[in-house]
């Protein structure tokens, strides 16, 4: 067939929108998946980086505890779980703040 390439694709077409294409995936997922992850990894760093003695919180472990008391320098936090148990965690494994 001698008609001038009539019957081949152009190839800078098909890239350009193979450039596209890609592109819209990655602002789909963006949008989907790494935005909302971000803004609740950021919430819960507020969150932990307000607490004070006193708070209700869980653990991501599933514990209920009382803040009895805030360690700065070590990045710990003591949990008061029962009348005569205490339980000495990093600040990072509270998952959430239980209204009181």
């Amino acid at each position: 067939m001698g008609g001038g390439g009539t019957g081949e694709p152009a190839s800078g077409g098909s890239a350009v929108f193979t450039i596209i294409w890609f592109g819209l995936i990655f602002l789909i997922m963006y949008l989907l998946m790494i935005r909302p992850q971000r803004k609740k990894q950021k919430e819960l760093e507020r969150l932990v980086s307000e607490l004070k003695k006193g708070d209700k919180v869980l653990t991501t472990s599933g514990i209920f505890g009382t803040i009895f008391a805030i360690d700065e320098e070590r990045n710990r936090v003591t949990l008061k779980v029962h009348k005569d148990t205490e339980l000495e965690i990093v600040r990072s494994a509270i998952a959430a703040r239980v209204d009181k």
